[in-house]
C-alpha cells in the first residue's frame, strides 16, 4: 500500500501536461543542445519587469520600513488593498473598498482561497472549455466537480451551453479572458447575454451564482481590443487577478481577490477568504513585494511584443496549412493539429526539436497549445521545423 494518498496518485497520472512537456523538454536540450529546441511549452513571461519594479524594490531594501518582513494582516497590507479598491472603482465605477480585496499568493492562491469559502462536497463549478489545466485540481482541492461548458467553434461563448450545464449544484462560473489556453477574449454583448442567464438560474434555484473573472492576461491584448469589467455587467462577480504575466512577477505570488461591492453578502464572502488565505496556511501575501505594487504600473510594451510574435509565426502556420483562431490577447495560439490525436502529433513534433502541449489537457482535444512567451529568434528558427512535421501530414 502505497503512502501517498489515492487522490494525489490519481492526479498524478493526469498531471499537467504543461510541466511533463517543460520537463522533457530540459531532458532534451541537455541531450541535444539548446539551440536544437524550440520550447513553446510553458507560459512563462520571457520579458523583464518594468524598472520600476526593481527601483521600488530597491528603495525599500535600503531604507527599510521598520517591521516590514514581520507578518501583516491575512487580507494584506491596508493601503496596498486601498491602493488596489481605488484602481477597480475608477475602472469600473462601483464603490470598491479596502474591505472587498484580499491579496492573494498570485491568481492560484486566490481561485483556492474562494472555493475553500464557497464550496460544499459536492457543489459545482462551471468552466468554459478549453480551460487552464489546474481548474479541475482547484475545484477538487476544496470537495467540489468542476463542470465542463462547451463554447463555439471559435472558442467563443455559447449561452445555451453554458446554460444546460448549470444546475441547483452550481455555486459558480468560471471565465478565463483574456482565455489561456486559445487567447480569445468574449465581447461584451455574450457576457451580458450570460449575465441574464446567470440571474435567471439564480432565481430559479434560489441562491445567486457567483461569476469568477480569472484575468491575469487582461493588460495583454492585441489590436485595440477592450476586455469587459465582469462586475459592471453581473452584481455577483469576484475578480481574482495576479501580476504574474503583466509585470512579469510570475515568481514573486502576487494577486488578489476582489468582491464585488453588489455582491450578495459580500462582507461574509471577505470575512470566509481571510480565513481561507489563513487556513490555507498562505497566512498573507508576500509582504515586500506587496509593498511595491502602488509605485508600479503595467504598461502596453509586453503586449506589443506578444502580438509581434504571434504576427510573425500565426501567418506561416496557416500557410503550411493548419487552422487557427486569431487570439486576442495573452500570449498563445491553438491550432487545431493536423490529425484528430493531438497527443500523437504533439509527440511526432518532439522528434522534430518542438515542444508543444496537447489541447487535450486544456479539455480542448484535436487542438495543441503554442506559448509565445519565448525569444524572437526561437520563433525563426521553429518554422522550418514546423515545416517538416506538418509535411508529414498533408
Amino acid at each position: 500500500m502505497s503512502i501517498v494518498a489515492e487522490v494525489v496518485q490519481e492526479s498524478l497520472g493526469r498531471s499537467s501536461w504543461i510541466r511533463r512537456m517543460f520537463e522533457e523538454g530540459a531532458r532534451l536540450k541537455a541531450e541535444r543542445g539548446e539551440e536544437a529546441i524550440c520550447d513553446f511549452s510553458l507560459g512563462n513571461p520571457i520579458l523583464e519587469p518594468p524598472a520600476q519594479v526593481a527601483e521600488a524594490l530597491r528603495e525599500l531594501v535600503l531604507t527599510p520600513v521598520p517591521g516590514m518582513h514581520r507578518y501583516i494582516p491575512n487580507p494584506g497590507l491596508p493601503a496596498v488593498r486601498a491602493h488596489v479598491a481605488e484602481e477597480l472603482a475608477a475602472a469600473t465605477g462601483r464603490p470598491y473598498r479596502t474591505e472587498h480585496v484580499v491579496m492573494t499568493c498570485g491568481a492560484a492562491g486566490g481561485l483556492n482561497v474562494l472555493f475553500k469559502a464557497l464550496l460544499n462536497p459536492g457543489d459545482e463549478v462551471v468552466a468554459l472549455a478549453p480551460y487552464f489545466v489546474e481548474y479541475d485540481f482547484y475545484v477538487a482541492n476544496h470537495g467540489g466537480r468542476l463542470v465542463r461548458a462547451a463554447t463555439d467553434a471559435n472558442f467563443q461563448l455559447d449561452v445555451a451551453a453554458l446554460e444546460a450545464a448549470l444546475t441547483p449544484r452550481t455555486r459558480a462560473v468560471l471565465v478565463n479572458s483574456p482565455n489561456n489556453p486559445t487567447g480569445v477574449i468574449y465581447p461584451e454583448a455574450a457576457l451580458r447575454q450570460m449575465a441574464e442567464c446567470l440571474r435567471a438560474a439564480s432565481r430559479r434555484f434560489g441562491r445567486p451564482i457567483l461569476l469568477v473573472s480569472d484575468e491575469p492576461y487582461r493588460n495583454l491584448v492585441f489590436d485595440g481590443v477592450r476586455v469587459p469589467w465582469l462586475p459592471v455587467l453581473y452584481e455577483h462577480t469576484v475578480l481574482i487577478t495576479s501580476h504574474s504575466k503583466d509585470l512579469g512577477l510570475a515568481g514573486e505570488r502576487i494577486g488578489y481577490a476582489a468582491v464585488s461591492p453588489d455582491c450578495a453578502d459580500a462582507a461574509l464572502l471577505f470575512e470566509a477568504m481571510v480565513l481561507a488565505n489563513r487556513i490555507l496556511g498562505f497566512v498573507n501575501a508576500p509582504a515586500l513585494i506587496q509593498r511595491v505594487l502602488p509605485l508600479v504600473k503595467a504598461g502596453a510594451e509586453d503586449a506589443i511584443y506578444y502580438q509581434r510574435l504571434r504576427d510573425r509565426l500565426l501567418p506561416a502556420l496557416r500557410k503550411m496549412g493548419l487552422q487557427c483562431v486569431t487570439p486576442q490577447g495573452a500570449f498563445y495560439l491553438f491550432p487545431r493539429a493536423p490529425i484528430p490525436d493531438d497527443v500523437a502529433f504533439v509527440r511526432a513534433a518532439l522528434e522534430e526539436g518542438l515542444l508543444l502541449v496537447p489541447g487535450s489537457g486544456f479539455a480542448g482535444p484535436g487542438h495543441f497549445r503554442i506559448s509565445l512567451s519565448v525569444p524572437e529568434a526561437v520563433v525563426e528558427r521553429a518554422l522550418p521545423k514546423f515545416e517538416k512535421v506538418l509535411s508529414q501530414y498533408r
